[in-house]
């Protein structure tokens, strides 16, 4: 049962903006609209309709935090075409209103530990392929990238999927108040041997597309949290660019990790399943 929550998850985060109902979940699962609602909510605590409208809230808050986008394009980006209805749900979800949000935030940037840092290297990625399972830990917590390919398969991977590739994770929430922590861990496949392979239930094919991104070096997977706060609060401002609140990517290296920060003004989509 949970791997077709698992997947119910996914979706409702690959369709965030989107106004496909539970209905059109329930029936690309194979069950009952209140079958769905209820195991969803033993697996995460949540009913897929609020976990959706909560995963839209935090969308807006690093929209907030990290762009200078308007407050009502926040909103349609994240799929609220009401803009009262918007101010509503985040009140209720962060007890302050879009505006106070956003200020409060700007207002931690001027503080002497939120400093400018290494320059990224800002170039656009090329679109990659790869194989990744969902994982329900805070980003915070990822382990080295050593052990990444530890989550996808118990034995030996499917056939077809190279054991020498490079491992990446996938970094949904910037945030330590996040409603449920996730992230995917995965390695890069060749695109053109993604065709034809035979997935378990717990793994996923992701294509992901080219995107203009800050690169940055990382040494170890423990210096993510400084690195991510400098580079964020500090470094992109001073370079006159944003964070697009999409999912970063981790890519392990021979000397160790790359950092790849989606930035906005991208032309470039959201991960797409294959």
């Amino acid at each position: 049962m949970f791997n077709e929550m698992m997947r119910a998850e996914i979706w409702l985060q690959e369709t965030l903006e989107s106004g496909q109902s539970i209905e059109e979940l329930a029936e690309r699962l194979g069950y009952s609209s209140s079958q769905i609602r209820r195991r969803f909510r033993q697996c995460f605590g949540f009913s897929p309709s609020g976990y959706r409208e909560n995963l839209r809230l935090e969308k807006a808050a690093r929209l907030l935090a990290y762009t200078p986008q308007s407050i009502g394009d926040v909103a349609k980006g994240c799929g609220y075409s009401n803009h009262s209805a918007f101010s509503r749900a985040f009140q209720r979800r962060y007890r302050q209103s879009p505006r106070e949000y956003r200020n409060a935030h700007q207002a931690r940037r001027q503080r002497p530990r939120a400093r400018p840092g290494a320059i990224p290297d800002i170039r656009t990625l090329a679109p990659c392929t790869a194989v990744v399972t969902r994982c329900y830990v805070p980003p915070m917590q990822l382990e080295p990238p050593e052990a990444w390919p530890r989550a996808l398969w118990e034995e030996a991977p499917p056939q077809g999927v190279p054991v020498d590739t490079a491992a990446i994770a996938l970094l949904h929430d910037t945030a330590s108040d996040c409603c449920l922590p996730k992230l995917d861990l995965g390695v890069l496949i060749d695109p053109l041997q993604a065709s034809g392979l035979a997935m378990p239930p717990s793994l996923r094919l992701l294509a992901l597309p080219g995107t203009r991104s800050a690169c940055l070096p990382l040494p170890e997977v423990d210096a993510l949290a400084m690195t991510l706060e400098s580079l964020l609060a500090a470094t992109l401002p001073e370079l006159g660019e944003h964070y697009s609140g999409d999912a970063i990517r981790l890519v392990a290296e021979a000397d160790g990790l790359q950092l790849q920060l989606p930035l906005a003004g991208s032309s470039a989509l959201s991960e797409n399943r294959l």
